[in-house]
């Protein structure tokens, strides 16, 4: 059989596989193993690429690092003071205490860099309340699946770290690129539930105060240092991202554990997280429940299994571009989408191959296969390397919300207990809101690069 025959039977394998569930690891692994006969790549070379990504890439520490820096805001109350203050915020609009859970993503994913983990911690905080302030269950959790889009988005980024690590860019320069198109994408979802909830009546409101604004702003001092920490470390040189991890995990680990004694005789062992109207009182205000020193081998753990999942699909991506570039892929679609026109031609068809792929593809996977293809062909016609990064992992993000895949649902619809087929009616305005925000990217290069 010819090399283009073996490379459609392993492909279509592959592609039983995944709709069988296979995890996506072994998937591509046994493609890139089956492949690699076919391109006469010898089996060690796999092992080679994968000491070669993980002795060589300082970068990539900070992804286990800003994993575990989102499990130990959640576990430590920060989160839950950020969506405090979001509500005390936005609680007196139509739909207020939904577009404060999407403020409260915002928030989470300057600290966590994850979108999964972002929509589970603040779904499983912002849903009862949604529902018990009277939004439709359904609406309640599309709006935390959505609001887990900007997870990936807004800085720190733990895709922004595999993007600018695969395509050798300055991860400072991809985090300052991402904060303006992710304020979009927030501001976009938050609008689309302020009119969607004001054509349904759904969310009662609460009396706009200005010193509970304030009082609230103040009981999320820890959370804010958090993010200014890490912003302000990598912007200005003090420390690269990876650096800017571990302090932030260390900041988190010193803070939760000072905390929770105080905060614990001071509530006389009461839980924060019964209210989320709860003002805190002034000596509060410099405290966190947090946790306990024997409940910190557990969060690591957690945090590690995800790492576990995420680090092998890098290692072994680097196998995959040898293949893709041997079996002359990238060289294929490129004469195809140059073929078709110019600058903005082969922009749209770009986002039409990641938007698709993203149907089907979790971002992590999607830009391992993709980008390495598709980030020459629009840097050849004059798209710039560091705003297309921006334009790709937005369609990508929205590939969290758009069946079949659409991980971020599957998790939303794991923590509120709302079947996944319920949400996907309540899920297209969001999903019509962040395509407007990702072609208005796209056009206007502008507020991709304004801060780089």
């Amino acid at each position: 059989m010819t090399d283009g025959t073996l490379t459609l039977i392993f492909s279509l394998i592959a592609s039983g596989f995944f709709m069988l569930g296979v995890p996506i690891f072994l998937v591509i692994g046994l493609w890139v193993v089956a492949m690699s006969f076919v391109v006469d790549l010898t089996l060690d070379n796999i092992g080679y690429a994968f000491s070669a990504v993980f002795t060589t890439s300082f970068a990539l520490l900070a992804m286990p690092l800003f994993i575990l820096t989102g499990d130990l805001i959640n576990r430590s109350g920060i989160a839950h003071r950020l969506s405090s203050f979001a509500y005390a915020c936005l609680g007196w609009l139509r739909g207020g205490l939904g577009m404060a859970s999407i403020g409260a993503c915002g928030l989470f994913a300057a600290i966590s860099g994850s979108n999964s983990a972002t929509t589970a911690t603040i779904g499983a905080m912002m849903h009862p309340r949604m529902v018990k302030n009277g939004f439709d269950e359904r609406f309640a959790a599309a709006t935390a699946a959505a609001g887990g889009t900007v997870g990936i988005i807004i800085p720190p980024s733990i895709i922004f770290i595999v993007y600018g690590f695969l395509m050798n860019l300055s991860i400072s320069e991809l985090f300052l690129a991402g904060i303006i198109p992710g304020a979009l994408m927030v501001v976009g979802m938050q609008i689309t539930c302020w009119i969607v909830c004001r054509m349904n009546g759904w969310g009662h409101l609460i009396r706009f105060q200005f010193d509970r604004m304030l009082k609230t702003a103040f009981g999320a001092w820890l959370g804010f240092f958090a993010i200014g920490l890490v912003l302000w470390g990598i912007y200005t040189g003090k420390f690269s991202p990876t650096e800017a991890a571990g302090v932030t995990v260390g900041f988190c680990i010193i803070v939760a554990l000072i905390s929770r004694p105080l905060y614990r005789l001071i509530n006389r062992g009461q839980s924060e997280n019964e209210d989320l109207t709860r003002v805190p009182g002034w000596i509060e205000m410099v405290l966190v429940e947090g946790f306990r020193l024997r409940d910190l081998p557990s969060v690591v753990l957690n945090s590690a299994r995800i790492a576990g999942m995420l680090a092998p699909l890098i290692g072994i991506s680097v196998v995959m571009q040898q293949i893709l570039s041997l079996l002359g892929a990238k060289d294929a679609i490129e004469s195809f989408m140059t073929g078709i026109g110019g600058y903005y031609a082969v922009l749209l068809m770009a986002m039409a191959f990641v938007f698709i792929a993203g149907m089907v593809l979790e971002s992590l996977p999607n830009t391992i296969i993709m980008a390495p293809i598709l980030a020459p062909i629009a840097v050849s016609v004059g798209v710039d390397p560091v705003h297309f990064a921006v334009i790709f992992l937005i369609g990508g993000s929205i590939g969290f919300i758009t069946p079949p895949y659409g991980l971020n649902l599957y998790v939303a619809s794991g923590v509120t207990g709302v079947p996944y087929m319920r949400l996907l009616k309540y899920i297209v305005p969001y999903l019509i809101a962040l395509i407007a925000v990702w072609v208005l990217v796209a056009f206007v290069p502008w507020l991709s690069l304004a801060l780089t």
